[in-house]
């Protein structure tokens, strides 16, 4: 069971920092989008900013145990996470024009249902990066 567990551990760990990142991406939208009824694209890229901050400190900390030992190292691995977060911004919004812009999907449920299946791509392209290009790497930035 340790060997399960140590072999799938930043899985297991990513996977559940990653519902919370989702529920805060989730709620912050939900509030902004149908509480307070603000835009759907600003509450989108609202939700992605807070969301983002809040898988950054849990991925560093708790699913890659990344540990930069110089200023550099920690500038360099922030600028690439968030680089690469944009990308996955990119795919957040064009999902949710596709489904509520093109396809209609604007009443406040269907904008939920839409916005769980865009999380559900975008926390796979968030572990793609995260794992192979940006924490894997930290090592050799901290040791230049």
């Amino acid at each position: 069971m340790t060997e399960l567990w140590n072999k799938y551990k930043s899985v297991i760990a990513y996977l559940f920092w990653g519902v919370v990142t989702t529920i805060v991406n989730i709620g912050v939208f939900q509030w902004l989008s149908s509480g307070i009824h603000w835009n759907y694209e600003v509450a989108t890229v609202i939700a992605w900013f807070v969301s983002v901050l809040v898988a950054y400190l849990t991925n560093k900390v708790w699913v890659f145990g990344s540990h930069y030992t110089t200023i550099r190292a920690f500038i360099v691995e922030f600028i690439k996470f968030y680089f690469y977060r944009a990308l996955t911004l990119l795919i957040d919004i064009v999902f949710m024009y596709v489904g509520v812009t093109l396809l209609g999907f604007d009443s406040a449920i269907q904008q939920l249902v839409v916005k769980i299946l865009d999380n559900v791509v975008v926390v796979i392209a968030n572990y793609i990066f995260s794992k192979w290009l940006i924490f894997k790497t930290n090592d050799k930035i901290a040791n230049r």
